[in-house]
C-alpha cells in the first residue's frame, strides 16, 4: 500500500480484538530492551526481547520504522490495509509501516530484534522505503541466505539454552554492522535535518523543513519517501500521532503540556482519528493496562533518532 499523506482507504477494522476475545493481557507479556552498540547507534534505535507464553496472542503494531527480528518461538500473521495479510518467518524484515497493523501469533512467542533508523534501513536493505512499505518479508529473500542460516542457529541455540537473548542481540547487531553499506553524505545530512525538524515541534511547519534543506520540494519528497517511507506531510502526521500518543499514555502529564498536545490537532475528533490510524488505539485506551506491547512501542527510547519526546514538566523522566 502506498500512502501519500491523504486518508488511507482502509485501516484497522473497528471490531479488531473484540472478534478475537480482546488483546493479549498485560500480565502475559515481558519486554526487555537490550544494549545497542555505541558505534551502531546511527543505524539501530532499539534492540528488544519479547516473551509471551500464551497460546493465542493478538495485538497491534503502531506505525513504525523497519525492524529485523528473530522469532525464536511462535508463528504469526500481520494484517495490513485493504484486507491484505502476510505470515511471519524465522527471520523477519518488517518494512516501515505507514499506519498501524494488527497481528496474531500462535505462541509461545519469543522475539529478539532491532528497530532500524531510516539510515539503518537504507544501509542494510538498500530498499526504497515507500515502495516496500507495509510488508513482513522473509529476511533472507532480501538480505541473502546468511541471515536465514544465522536465524536457524540462533533459534536452536536459544531453545536449547546455549544462547541467551543478549548473545543473539549482540550477534544480530554485528550482522547489521557488517552488512550495512554507506549512504551518500548529502542524504545522511538530509535524514539528520529531517529528524531535527520532526523533533522541533509536535506539529512542525513544512516550510521550515523545505527552507532548511536547500532542495526543491519535489527532491525533498523523493528522498523522504526513499528513506522514511512517506512524503513530508504524511511523515509529519505519523510522528505527530505517535509522539502525542506516547505523551498521553504517560501516568502524569502537565495540564499546559496536555493542551499543547491537543492543540497540535485541528480538534478532538481529528486527534482521535489520527491516533487511531497510526497507533491503533483511541486516546482513551492509551493507558489501558491490557496493552503492554503498545506501551513498549511508545517508550521514549523509540523516539531517540528524533531527539526523544518534548520535555514534559509533569514527568521529569523525559
Amino acid at each position: 500500500m502506498s500512502f501519500d499523506g491523504r486518508e488511507p482507504k482502509a485501516g484497522i477494522p473497528s471490531a479488531w480484538g473484540k472478534q478475537r476475545g480482546g488483546l493479549t493481557p498485560g500480565s502475559s507479556f515481558t519486554v526487555d530492551y537490550l544494549p545497542v552498540p555505541t558505534h551502531l547507534s546511527d543505524y539501530i534505535t532499539t534492540m528488544y526481547w519479547f516473551r509471551c507464553e500464551d497460546s493465542e496472542i493478538s495485538d497491534i503494531q503502531p506505525a513504525s520504522i523497519g525492524h529485523l527480528s528473530l522469532f525464536a518461538k511462535g508463528e504469526g500473521t500481520m494484517y495490513f490495509g485493504e484486507g491484505r495479510s502476510e505470515p511471519s518467518h524465522r527471520m523477519n524484515l518488517l518494512t516501515p509501516l505507514s499506519i498501524a497493523a494488527p497481528f496474531e501469533v500462535q505462541g509461545p512467542f519469543h522475539a529478539i530484534g532491532a528497530a532500524l533508523t531510516p539510515l539503518g534501513w537504507a544501509g542494510l536493505t538498500g530498499l526504497h522505503a515507500a515502495q516496500h512499505s507495509n510488508h513482513i518479508y522473509r529476511a533472507e529473500d532480501t538480505l541473502g541466505g546468511e541471515i536465514g542460516r544465522l536465524g536457524e542457529i540462533w533459534s536452536e541455540g536459544y531453545r536449547s539454552g546455549a544462547l541467551s537473548a543478549q548473545d543473539i542481540a549482540a550477534a544480530l547487531a554485528d550482522y547489521i554492522g557488517a552488512n550495512s553499506k554507506a549512504v551518500p553524505a548529502k542524504h545522511r545530512d538530509l535524514i539528520a535535518a529531517t529528524n531535527r525538524w520532526l523533533a522541533a515541534d509536535l506539529d512542525p511547519d513544512l516550510d521550515d523543513l523545505y527552507d532548511s534543506l536547500g532542495y526543491s520540494r519535489r527532491q525533498v519528497q523523493r528522498v523522504l519517501e526513499q528513506y522514511f517511507g512517506l512524503p513530508p506531510v504524511a511523515l509529519k502526521r505519523k510522528y505527530r500521532a505517535l509522539r502525542a500518543a506516547a505523551l498521553l499514555s504517560l501516568p502524569e502529564l502537565a495540564p499546559d503540556f496536555e493542551r499543547q498536545v491537543r492543540d497540535a490537532f485541528f480538534d478532538q475528533p481529528h486527534m482521535i482519528r489520527e491516533i487511531s490510524l497510526f497507533v491503533g488505539r483511541t486516546p482513551a485506551r492509551l493507558t489501558d493496562d491490557a496493552s503492554p506491547f503498545l506501551s513498549e512501542m511508545l517508550d521514549t527510547q523509540n523516539f531517540r533518532e528524533i531527539g526523544g519526546l518534548p520535555k514534559n514538566e509533569g514527568d521529569t523522566g523525559i
